[in-house]
């Protein structure tokens, strides 16, 4: 098998089973092998929003069980900082390796002493986040980076990006931190080392599961691997001489997908309308999405509000398998203030029970106690709004 054909209605139909066919919490990341972490939450954070549109019954905060308390999953990278399994520790090693190259100089070899400091207090006191360290010493120079100028705390991100430190758990959504010694299995930390090629494959392998279709000229962001393009496409192409994945034509795009991927078009679409997260996977390539759904998406929270189009946190909202409307909405003191619901086009009969059905659980998923609405909503779409919201 050189290469499938797809037309857009078959691929549409391909990533609305493969994405939004209900599972487990436990279920999505076996699925994707990471959720993409956000901290912002205006109604629930981006990793509770991808685990609601497609586990019945989460509600916000769920995701702490299996990170804190199972440790099925765990805070790493994968799409910049993700919740990835646990079991996959081996395979994600190499992102340490990556990114030591960029901790070294200016904070790893430059700061012993402190690094010393911070290992030895985790050793001896046992979880602390960085306000707890007796060592706070400031770097002028560091003033306005991402991490501030506090030195323990770019020890401790530089640990934790090397893997030498991991989130043990969250205190007000703040990192507390222990050594991974204490937190990984011991079988994973004397596993066999994984080199470089087979942590590769494995990555590259995963992110075409996440993904479902996913183009090879996707940008870097989508891959958010250390390496240089070619050496990925290159790696792609024995990926496909192998038979491990199979190049996909869509109407003259190309693609690449895990032949299990191809099976899941016998499966049975589920008439589903789910409220989408700003980062989840289905849109992580804007450009596949403009080009499978006709749908443009701009994730618009760090835009200056008079240059925003839609809105500050829009929620694109996925029904069947095409994308039919945007939602802007807060939660603040049990209310859900639903600010703006916009239809991408005329909406047919049948996506007004879907939407009461996507209303009720997201309720639920909120734990919201009231409801307030935009005026000049139309009355089909406020009834809709209103009746999911008291069912």
């Amino acid at each position: 098998m050189s290469q499938v054909k797809l037309s857009k209605a078959d691929a549409r139909r391909l990533l609305a089973v493969h994405h939004f066919t209900p599972t487990t919490a436990h279920g999505v990341f076996e699925r994707f092998g990471s959720v993409q972490f956000d901290p912002l939450k205006p109604v629930g954070s981006n990793h509770d929003l991808v685990l609601q549109a497609r586990v019945p019954d989460y509600k916000v905060d769920d995701w702490q069980k299996l990170a804190y308390e199972e440790r099925f999953v765990y805070d790493g990278w994968d799409k910049q900082a993700s919740l990835v399994m646990m079991k996959d520790w081996p395979y994600r090693r190499i992102y340490h390796t990556w990114h030591e190259r960029g901790w070294r100089k200016d904070v790893l070899d430059s700061h012993p002493e402190v690094v010393e400091i911070v290992l030895n207090e985790l050793k001896r006191r046992g979880p602390l986040n960085s306000t707890a360290f007796e060592h706070q010493a400031h770097v002028e120079a560091w003033e306005g980076s991402w991490y501030g100028p506090k030195l323990t705390k770019n020890v401790l991100r530089a640990l934790w990006h090397t893997g030498k430190v991991l989130t043990h758990s969250r205190k007000n959504g703040h990192h507390v931190y222990d050594l991974a010694e204490n937190i990984v299995p011991k079988k994973l930390l004397k596993a066999k080392p994984v080199n470089d090629k087979e942590s590769l494959e494995f990555l590259l392998l995963l992110r075409h599961q996440a993904m479902g279709l996913l183009r090879p000229g996707a940008s870097g962001e989508v891959w958010s691997f250390h390496i240089p393009g070619a050496e990925r496409r290159q790696f792609i192409e024995e990926l496909v001489a192998r038979k491990k994945l199979i190049a996909v034509d869509v109407e003259g795009v190309k693609f690449h997908a895990l032949p299990s991927a191809l099976k899941r078009l016998e499966e049975h679409l589920e008439p589903r309308m789910v409220f989408v997260a700003p980062l989840d996977q289905i849109i992580w390539d804007r450009k596949a999405v403009a080009h499978i759904f006709d749908f443009e998406y701009l994730w618009e929270v760090y835009v200056p509000e008079p240059k925003r189009k839609w809105g500050y946190y829009v929620l694109p909202v996925f029904y069947r398998d095409k994308f039919v409307a945007r939602l802007d909405s807060r939660l603040s003191k049990g209310v859900w203030n639903i600010i703006s619901w916009t239809w991408e086009d005329k909406p047919t009969p049948e996506m007004f029970g879907a939407l009461e059905d996507a209303v009720r659980k997201f309720r639920n998923y909120l734990g919201a106690s009231s409801l307030q609405l935009p005026k000049g909503l139309d009355l089909k779409t406020k009834s809709a709004f209103k009746s999911g919201f008291t069912k």
